[in-house]
């Protein structure tokens, strides 16, 4: 009945203004997925798969939905115009299908949104573009993901300080912290995987969401618009029930979440005084003043991105209380936020996956820090073996005395035989193969082993 054509019409960049910050706040694709001209472009898309759904369901002729997508194939919108014209009506959608009646006629103009509110063009819209947007950032995040399981069976025995409250706590290995990363990652995938496959809903309900001017073909125009955007078709209209934002901001801002915490870890592991990884790009890092800093700027850039995300959900989900069957400014409170949040947790993913792709570990450098304490983050490790010797309290004292005594010249072993006096019959031999990291990071291999294996089979 209709020519295939090809939905979600691409725009380039080129056409939009990129500001000042947008290289370091708005990197990666979703910034262009969310910008004007791809709002605009979608909108006038939901027109044309309205059109075309309700010729097949009868509302309208099918010569008037093809005189709607060749009307669309020529729409050149001014954005600056529709913007302004938005502020009559409150939504740029009124003044949109103002210029698409006219571009189709006379005789076909009735046809176009026949039946629709605005907010089932905008709501529509808005969950077309979150889809791509989410397919672009679950495309970020995975390739972060191969990253860390790449960083994490490379490393899976490589021993490194483990750290808490920022102070040296236990030994762990660099296998570990990165399948620790790799398991947050994939887990936010799976996330905004869901959202995306089963949360973004085509919006169809008319004036009051009773579907009443589609004469009893709302269900099966649903369904044939739901299926030409390539979203899901809700059992219900939900002009005022959000839970479907609510579900995307919440998705997006665990993501955003377990990005910042994964680009911490980098910078924090990248200062100088611990050096353990470094970015392998030269063409970065650089400062005004200081030419001997390399500073972590994929990592900083991803943490930057990803501290906006949190404002963001929290004004799209303090937007959720919808008055009736159309809300008096909640719903248009949640355009700008939500555009922000998909661009600001896009560039947080974009540049985590660039800030892994390019991290170098440094070995010597984890080698010396595990060196540096003389051995005293295997104190937990002497307090249980001497515990059976002395009981529990008089081998905290007894650790606790020789950790003070522990120097430069004289290491913990050397402070634990002196305390010692011969009460537990180890000599400093004993203590010192106690001491060694390497023997003492637990099940932290098999747990890296298991991350992995995980994260491949989730591929598959």
């Amino acid at each position: 009945m209709f020519a295939c054509k090809g939905m979600m019409r691409r725009h380039s960049l080129s056409s939009e203004r990129r500001g000042l910050f947008s290289e370091v706040l708005e990197r990666g694709r979703v910034s262009e997925i969310t910008g004007d001209a791809a709002w605009v472009a979608t909108l006038i898309d939901v027109e044309v798969a309205l059109g075309r759904a309700s010729a097949i369901a009868g509302l309208i002729p099918p010569a008037h939905a093809q005189a709607i997508e060749q009307a669309a194939g020529r729409l050149a919108p001014d954005i600056q115009r529709l913007g302004a014209e938005a502020a009559a009506t409150g939504t740029p959608v009124v003044a949109l299908v103002g210029m698409l009646r006219d571009a189709v006629g006379d005789e076909a103009a009735a046809s176009v949104h026949r039946g629709a509110t605005s907010q089932d063009i905008m709501d529509s819209a808005a969950m077309a573009i979150a889809a791509r947007a989410l397919t672009a950032i679950v495309d970020d995040l995975s390739a972060a993901g191969d990253a860390a399981a790449r960083l994490a069976t490379r490393h899976r025995t490589t021993v490194i300080s483990g750290r808490t409250l920022l102070q040296r706590a236990a030994p762990t290995t660099f296998g570990l912290k990165a399948a620790g990363w790799l398991v947050g990652l994939d887990r936010a995938i799976v996330m905004l995987t869901e959202v995306r496959d089963h949360r973004l809903a085509v919006q169809l309900g008319g004036a009051t969401g009773t579907r009443a001017a589609f004469e009893g073909n709302g269900r099966l125009i649903a369904d044939q618009l739901a299926a030409q955007l390539q979203l899901s078709s809700p059992e219900l209209p939900w002009h005022t029930e959000r839970s479907r934002i609510g579900e995307l901001a919440s998705a997006l801002g665990v993501a955003a979440g377990i990005v910042a915490k994964v680009a911490s870890d980098v910078v924090l592991l990248s200062q100088s005084e611990v050096a353990e990884v470094g970015d392998g790009r030269a063409d970065r890092g650089g400062s005004s003043a200081m030419p001997q800093k390399r500073n972590p700027i994929a990592a900083v850039s991803a943490i930057a991105s990803a501290q906006r995300a949190p404002g963001l959900v929290a004004t799209l989900l303090g937007s959720m209380a919808h008055e009736h069957e159309r809300a008096a400014g909640a719903w248009h409170a949640e355009w700008l936020p939500l555009r922000d949040l998909l661009v600001a947790t896009g560039s947080a993913s974009s540049w985590l996956r660039d800030c892994l792709d390019s991290l170098v570990i440094r070995p010597e450098a984890i080698a010396a820090n595990l060196a540096a304490d003389g051995g005293l983050m295997l104190s937990q490790r002497i307090v249980d073996v001497v515990t059976p010797l002395l009981g529990r309290s008089a081998a905290l004292e007894f650790v606790a005395r020789a950790a003070e005594l522990t120097t430069a010249s004289q290491g913990f072993a050397a402070a634990l035989v002196a305390v010692d006096a011969g009460r537990t019959g180890l000599d400093q031999v004993s203590f010192e193969a106690l001491l060694d990291p390497a023997t003492y990071v637990g099940d932290a291999v098999t747990l890296t082993a298991a991350a992995v294996d995980a994260h491949q089979r989730g591929r598959r």
